[in-house]
């Protein structure tokens, strides 16, 4: 089924490491024009190289801080200044360290936690609705978490992904008639396929056993039907689905838990 996603306008957030460099290297094997936006330059120059090896139309970098002011409506700003406007926003940009809830009190961690996951899917969105507007409509997936469901070691975190399913769904029921569709996608835990998978500012870069070691998997699979982890390749093939405007075309407002059956909302 042709996806209609050929030379459609992408901006995706956090493209540089594990998920987000799935996600780009899914929309470049359509064809698309695709904004990689990440804070880590060296992998983002990386990412993007690998993208045009397997075909995207073109690759345009916006390396910032997406917390910052104004950066998000600099990354919607490259694709409308290089091809007249956006067709796709994927708010993939994310960070976490696993913590039990009650030991968690460093309010740093909170504060970052917070402004990454959440901060950054309002100014993206933002950003990206006024520019859909003008072009007569678009999609934006969020890319939440299983963790939003409530999942042991990620209180703070999964607290903000319930947050953007709400923020969401909140754009899919103000923005409609803008012909402006918004879904979201709960991946379930996703190990880097490899060192050349994750950049330096990547959560991953500390290291796989200090994120999410083989024993705490092994538990994990033991509730998963599938009996298998979720790939970054799991969740762009779901993502590149949400964002066609032909097999997708009346969907808005859903959630879809790619997670092997570890979730079931």
């Amino acid at each position: 089924m042709d996806l209609g996603l050929d030379d459609a306008r992408v901006l995706v957030t956090g493209g540089a490491s594990n998920i987000g460099r799935g996600i780009v290297h899914a929309f470049a094997r359509e064809g698309s024009r695709i904004v990689l936006s990440d804070i880590d330059g060296a992998q983002a120059e990386r990412v993007l190289a690998e993208a045009a090896e397997l075909g995207a139309g073109d690759v345009r970098l916006a390396v910032g801080d997406l917390t910052q002011p104004s950066v998000a409506d600099e990354a919607v700003a490259v694709a409308v200044e290089a091809w007249g406007g956006l067709d796709v926003l994927v708010n993939n940009a994310g960070w976490s360290v696993p913590g039990f809830i009650a030991k968690n009190r460093d309010r740093d961690n909170w504060q970052k936690t917070v402004e990454i996951n959440l901060y950054t899917a309002i100014a993206a969105t933002q950003a990206a609705i006024d520019a859909m507007r003008t072009g007569g409509g678009g999609s934006i997936v969020f890319v939440s978490s299983e963790s939003a469901f409530g999942q042991i070691r990620q209180g703070v975190y999964g607290a903000t992904k319930a947050a953007v399913v709400a923020l969401a769904r909140t754009t899919a029921r103000e923005h409609g008639r803008h012909g402006i569709r918004s879904n979201i996608v709960c991946p379930g835990l996703v190990v880097p396929d490899g060192p050349e998978a994750v950049g330096a500012s990547s959560l991953w870069s500390v290291g796989k056993d200090a994120v999410f070691n083989d024993d705490q998997a092994d538990y994990l699979l033991k509730d998963t039907p599938l009996g298998r982890l979720t790939s970054a390749e799991d969740v762009a093939n779901s993502v590149l689905f949400l964002s066609s405007p032909t097999a997708a075309r009346q969907l808005t407002g859903q959630l879809f838990s790619v997670s092997g059956g570890y979730t079931m909302p």
